[in-house]
């Protein structure tokens, strides 16, 4: 191993391997560190997905969409509280990222997608132009293809090793220490992932996931420890994104990832404390934890036994033995009527069974007037109409924020993607992406890929721009960074 690198890379997921493969790419000698015995992180997790505006899968498609709609957008669903310079960095940069991605033997055919596991574009959240790009293989794809091209430039990788602490000199970071060795480097890029798997930190940093109680679990990556934050502690550095994180709304039963837990039925409608119909029962998640925030944290998924009996059997929780276990446990409520669920529920059995009522006229006949979930179910690819709800028994299993996905509170980035003092200066030779980097991921996630677009856009624009710092002119001053990639 070499005395000296002109990179270290902390994190082995998709953040770090991007600014890996970018620093080399600028010709640096580069060093990554990855806490765990594997590549990949919650980027290997995830189905992958990428938002991105201006594409050539979208143009493949007919599709008009520039980075200036995509910022608009972005900015005003985040209700304009995330720095635009830095945001605008990110949509216009993520387009020529998923080119580099294309470049590099990611897969994305110019074909539409009806959900997150079919490869092409599709609607990510509630945007109005279609910007989630879907690769074929899923996160697990993303990683392979950039983990090729780590291996193509020969960039070490150190497994099984956290790094425990920055070393700094004279304002500037200059290297780290690991298994008690100090490895000095021309700059850092700290792209170590969340702090999901952190309670202590949870509790700190984003308190609103403790709303589910034991219903909560995590989907993040193990290595998703907070190392970032612990960084900025001991550097003085600025944390953004306090209190934010992206929590899924799911029944109090589920455990894993969709692709793992399995999908509830489509036949299917949520109602509020009072027994009312509030929402898409399919809004994406972009809006949907917002909504039933607005509720009192939770609500009721109402479904027959047609709709259990018919679920899709091997999945790990939404199957038609593990429903009826929970139900026989009395978790999961069950009534031979609508009325006799509506006063296990505690609703006015009248109102529920209006809600009822009208669900059953409209979705299984292919309208929905009040929340038009005949668009989103158009959208997602599905086939046929929901069945009507009125096979007893019925049930009723609580619907609530439950799902820890990421993070967002972390090192505050500008759009060169180094990391910033608490005054607001850069701190000499240090980078961060992905949920590390803080700043980006805001008070709303913008829809499925935000998370791999912010950590693999600005992976990259890090990596760039670390190599960009090692480097100096005639009169050994820093080359300037590269504001965008």
């Amino acid at each position: 191993m070499s005395d000296h690198w002109d990179v270290v890379v902390i994190g082995g997921g998709g953040a770090g391997l991007a600014a890996a493969v970018s620093a080399a790419e600028e010709g640096a000698s580069v060093l990554l560190f990855e806490s765990e015995t594997e590549l990949g992180g919650s980027t290997a997790l995830s189905a992958g997905i990428f938002t991105a505006a201006g594409t050539s899968v979208q143009s493949g498609l007919g599709i008009d969409d520039t980075a200036e709609k995509f910022f608009q957008h972005y900015m005003d669903l985040n209700q304009w509280v995330l720095a635009p310079g830095l945001i605008r960095a990110f949509c216009e940069n993520a387009a020529p990222t998923l080119e580099w991605l294309i470049g590099l033997g990611v897969e994305i055919p110019a074909a539409i997608s009806g959900n997150a596991h079919q490869p092409g574009l599709a609607q990510a959240g509630v945007e109005d132009v279609w910007r989630g790009h879907v690769p074929k293989d899923q996160g697990y794809g993303l990683i392979q293809v950039l983990d090729k091209a780590r291996r193509k430039h020969g960039i070490e990788v150190i497994f099984g090793t956290r790094v425990q602490k920055l070393i700094e000199e004279d304002g500037r970071v200059v290297g780290v220490v690991a298994d008690d060795i100090e490895v000095p480097a021309g700059a850092v890029v700290v792209a170590s992932g969340g702090f999901a798997q952190d309670p202590a930190l949870v509790d700190r940093y984003f308190p609103d996931a403790n709303k589910a109680e034991e219903s909560l679990f995590v989907v993040a990556a193990d290595g998703s420890r907070g190392d970032h934050l612990r960084f900025a502690q001991d550097l003085g550095a600025s944390v953004a994104g306090d209190g934010w994180g992206l929590i899924m709304p799911t029944v109090y039963f589920q455990r894993f990832h969709h692709w793992q837990s399995g999908f509830p039925p489509k036949s299917r409608v949520n109602v509020n404390q009072n027994g009312r119909r509030f929402m898409d029962e399919d809004a994406s998640y972009a809006v949907s934890t917002g909504i039933i925030d607005q509720q009192g944290g939770y609500g009721w998924m109402i479904f027959d036994e047609d709709a259990r009996v018919n679920q899709t059997p091997g999945y790990a929780d939404w199957n038609p033995e593990r429903v009826a276990e929970e139900a026989a446990a009395g978790r999961t409520l069950r009534a031979d009527t609508v009325e006799e669920l509506a006063e296990l529920i505690g609703v006015p059995a009248q109102t529920l069974t209006a809600t009822v009522d009208r669900w059953n006229v409209q979705l299984p006949n292919g309208y929905d007037d009040d929340f038009l979930r005949h668009r989103t179910l158009r959208n997602k690819g599905a086939v046929g109409n929901p069945d009507r709800i009125g096979t007893a028994p019925f049930y009723a299993a609580k619907i609530l924020p439950a799902e820890l996905v990421c993070t967002h509170a972390g090192l505050e980035i500008n759009s060169s993607a180094a990391v910033l003092g608490k005054t607001g200066v850069p701190i000499e030779g240090l980078y961060a992406a992905g949920e590390a980097g803080a700043g980006i991921l805001g008070l709303r996630y913008v829809g499925g890929g935000n998370a791999v677009a912010n950590a693999l856009t600005m992976g990259r624009i890090a990596g760039r721009n670390a190599a960009s710092f090692t480097k100096t002119d005639a009169a050994g001053v820093p080359v300037n960074s590269i504001a965008h990639a």
